[in-house]
């Protein structure tokens, strides 16, 4: 939600469903759209000025996901926590209201910049950090009772405790699973078997928490809450070190022990492990179908990056628990096939096209987005061509240690392991345990060189 100042004046072009969007804010608040910039990202949202009368309001649409959607809230849901939110003096971008077509949420653009990677120094990095450990416990004291009016379920058992909005993630799973997904079902069952039953106390949750503006050495917006829920306050810690990943908040131990200076009481690291496996989970599980059958205009490297950075990072966390060792993968060089002088050529067009495209409209932000995602795309293919048999046989000789025999494909060996899995044997966790973090790494070979902000990400350990 970073402003871009300058905004672009409103685009001539603009799109029929974009413009219907524009009148019926004009319309809802009184004024005109004078300037407009479409955030360059995988869902649709623009950066907007209202001239209205003497004032200009800096405005922000939030749009849904499309064919990338989850599924598992409404974006109605996001802006009904927002709005309960701001009534508790919580820092949030005000609610202007809800477009029904194209739908989207209209809220204030708030000031500061996102990710804490781009501090001017720790100093201010921990100042930020901080105070935003303040709000969490200040969320975490709302009486959940204001969120269950919006039709949040509260848990009544340590086991839907632990489990929070699970269930809604793995139905969703279940409802799009597209080929045979080992890791995910293993995970699914270790979910399941190691829920905590200690834990009472109930919260509003951020879920994909650590996700916030920030000026100066303050948090200006707590953000991008769509999927805000009721469960163990642990999760949100978990949640930080997730967002971690991609986006580095600093010393999370720290962090943790701020938080219980500020709330009087001592966090179950164990517990904060748990949600950690849980909530990465989530990505994986959401994005599962979308790696195997992309829509028209997935950014499939981005979604594949998620896919496999938190699908590994809950193997390391179980990893340290059970005190298995996870070794580095061997990276194969380079192998020229048949068809590598058709990926050079590709790429090459690409690059070609995103020069053109940038010399003709050099501040269509999007557009080169879209090149930008396309000339990824083009690299990983690159590297999978020459790469991927010998990662594939690598990966094919460790599950022949699994199974006892060396299966003939990729397909087979997942349809296997999966079978493995479900048979629930606990001797075979730390085996797969190895197996799994191995897999994961050698995928991502693939992709490392275009992964951004996920390249070489790891899990933090929580002190």
């Amino acid at each position: 939600m970073d402003p871009v100042s300058p905004l672009a004046e409103v685009p001539a072009g603009l799109a029929p469903e974009w413009r219907q969007a524009f009148a019926w804010i004009e319309a809802r608040l009184g004024g005109r759209v004078v300037r407009a910039e479409r955030q360059p990202r995988w869902r649709p949202a623009w950066f907007l000025d209202l001239e209205r009368g003497s004032e200009t309001l800096p405005l922000y649409f939030r749009g849904e996901r499309g064919e990338a959607d989850h599924g598992a809230y409404a974006l109605e849901h996001e802006m009904q926590v927002l709005e309960v939110l701001e009534q508790h003096d919580v820092p949030v971008p005000h609610v202007y209201g809800f477009c029904p077509e194209p739908r989207g949420i209209v809220m204030q653009r708030c000031p500061g910049r996102s990710n804490l990677k781009h501090a001017a120094d720790d100093a201010q990095r921990e100042a930020v950090l901080d105070d935003y450990m303040g709000l969490l416990a200040r969320m975490h004291a709302i009486d959940v009772s204001a969120f269950e009016k919006l039709g949040l379920e509260r848990p009544d058992s340590p086991q839907s405790l632990g489990l929070g909005d699970f269930d809604v993630w793995e139905r969703g799973f279940r409802k799009h699973k597209r080929r045979p997904e080992p890791l995910i079902e293993f995970l699914v069952g270790w979910v399941r078997r190691n829920v905590p039953h200690d834990r009472e106390r109930v919260s509003f949750l951020c879920a994909d928490a650590g996700q916030f503006l920030y000026q100066d050495r303050r948090v200006t917006a707590v953000l991008d809450l769509e999927l805000a829920c009721l469960g163990d306050p642990a999760a949100d810690l978990a949640g930080m070190r997730c967002r971690d990943l991609s986006e580095p908040l600093g010393d999370l131990s720290r962090a943790v022990r701020v938080y219980e200076s500020i709330t009087g009481g001592r966090v179950d690291r164990s517990a904060i492990d748990f949600h950690t496996v849980r909530f990465s989970l989530v990505t994986p599980l959401a994005t599962a179908h979308l790696v195997a059958n992309p829509p028209p205009g997935l950014d499939y490297v981005q979604y594949l990056a998620w896919y496999l950075v938190y699908g590994r990072a809950p193997i390391e966390v179980i990893a340290r628990e059970m005190q298995v060792e996870l070794s580095p993968v061997e990276v194969p060089g380079a192998e020229t096939t048949r068809h590598s002088q058709a990926h050079d050529a590709l790429r090459a067009a690409l690059e070609g096209h995103a020069r053109a495209a940038a010399a003709e409209a050099p501040d269509d932000e999007f557009a080169s987005y879209r090149f930008d995602a396309a000339q990824r795309l083009a690299e990983y293919l690159r590297r999978a061509d020459r790469m991927g048999p010998a990662l594939e046989a690598d990966d094919l000789d460790d599950v022949a240690e699994l199974l006892g025999y060396r299966p003939s494909s990729w397909r087979r060996a997942d349809e296997a392991l999966e079978a493995l899995v479900g048979e629930e044997d606990s001797d075979l966790d730390a085996p797969l345990v190895a197996y799994f973090h191995r897999r994961m790494l050698r995928q991502e070979a693939l992709i490392d060189p275009v992964m951004r902000e996920l390249r070489g990400a790891t899990i933090q350990v929580i002190e």
